[in-house]
């Protein structure tokens, strides 16, 4: 099958993959929406990239507060060693996931947990290539069926820590829409969430055939089911565990 498992693992795939990206457009609090049909991306393969790396607080830079010295100014001679210092680095696994809603009504999930990995050309057109726990270079990443948009209403992307201490703030995420044609979209989740263990990323909406992706970027401090609530989705969740590595 010339499906998006082909496509991972290398071997001759669609021309729908092939990407022909001049620019990245980033989504920000005031540039928060962008149409993919007027940047010519609403056909094809979209790919939703997660990836994400560890940090220490911002004590870890030695450079940081300068004008501190004046205040402390024997802290000049202490070693450059014990002035970086900082918290222990924490592990965090980011799970990237999707709520979809149908034209037909249909309503599910698209995420690592519960191994609910979806599918590209079937219902939901909608398929995870797999789980990332260690923040790799490659990430997660969701693949969407953008021939078959007729069949969308609305997606919510989000991004929740399944694991390991809520640590937004000490987390560098980024999540970066790939269409197969048109400028790459690229959202950062930056705001300092230091509790929260879910964000809603971006809504991609079906307008009368028009195709929105909306910077969202709302943290919370519970799972799926609050973003359902926030959103107001309407699915029945429980809890799940992913299994051992």
């Amino acid at each position: 099958m010339a499906g998006v498992w082909q496509f991972l693992r290398g071997g001759n795939s669609s021309p729908q993959f092939d990407m022909g990206i001049a620019h990245t457009v980033t989504l920000t609090k005031r540039n928060q929406v962008v149409s993919l049909n007027h940047q010519g991306s609403a056909h094809g393969n979209l790919r939703v990239n997660l990836t994400w790396s560890m940090r220490t607080s911002d004590f870890s830079d030695p450079n940081r507060d300068r004008g501190g010295l004046f205040r402390r100014p024997f802290g000049l001679f202490k070693p450059e060693l014990v002035q970086a210092q900082g918290p222990a680095m924490v592990n965090v696994d980011l799970d990237l996931a999707c709520m979809y809603e149908l034209a037909d009504g249909k309503k599910g999930v698209v995420q690592p947990l519960g191994n609910f990995l979806g599918s590209f050309n079937e219902e939901p057109y909608i398929q995870l290539s797999g789980d990332d726990r260690f923040g790799s270079g490659s990430g997660e990443t969701i693949y969407i069926n953008l021939d078959h948009k007729e069949q969308f209403r609305r997606l919510l992307v989000f991004v929740y820590i399944y694991d390991g201490t809520p640590a937004f703030d000490r987390t560098h995420a980024v999540v970066t829409l790939y269409p197969s044609a048109g400028p790459a979209i690229e959202i950062a989740l930056t705001e300092r969430a230091p509790e929260a263990r879910s964000c809603a990323v971006v809504l991609i909406e079906n307008n009368k055939g028009e195709l929105t992706v909306r910077r969202e970027v709302k943290y919370v401090y519970g799972f799926q089911s609050e973003l359902d609530r926030l959103y107001g989705w309407g699915l029945q969740w429980g809890r799940g565990y992913k299994s051992k590595a």
